[in-house]
């Protein structure tokens, strides 16, 4: 039996660029790949990324944070950072695993009004959206 691809989204807190980048890739992925996310440290699931995924009819309010896990790291075909830190913080990863960086502002740190800080979540969320589809599209393992 052949095992499905594993793809682990990794950033400093595993609050939102990653937890948005997992609800996305099982949404879209989950029936041809693993789906984790972690991050360096472990906080709460940020209730606004919560919130601007439900906009777009995904639910990740049961998503956990977690703190990086050696063994599915060790597993993982690709292994995406969503942050500086976690890039330059994340363990070594082993040969042959797919390593890439996605460089996106941490929506958590946006300022101004509400309604500018739920804008800044939208349009890293979509941002993460057009990351995810490519990702799935051109590692979408064949039938």
């Amino acid at each position: 039996m052949e095992t499905k691809p594993l793809i682990y989204f990794l950033c400093t807190g595993n609050s939102c660029r990653s937890q948005i980048a997992e609800g996305f890739a099982k949404y879209y992925g989950g029936e041809k790949f693993k789906v984790f996310s972690a991050g360096i440290e472990s906080h709460s699931v940020n209730p606004t990324a919560i919130q601007v995924m439900a906009e777009v009819g995904i639910d990740i309010s049961n998503q956990t944070s977690d703190l990086i896990d050696e063994n599915i790291l060790t597993k993982s075909d690709y292994v995406i950072t969503l942050c500086g830190d976690a890039n330059d913080k994340c363990p070594v990863t082993p040969p042959g695993v797919n390593r890439e960086h996605w460089n996106l502002p941490d929506p958590a740190k946006s300022s101004g009004n509400e309604k500018e800080i739920i804008e800044t979540f939208r349009m890293v969320r979509d941002a993460i959206k057009e990351e995810v589809m490519d990702l799935l599209k051109r590692s979408s393992p064949t039938e």
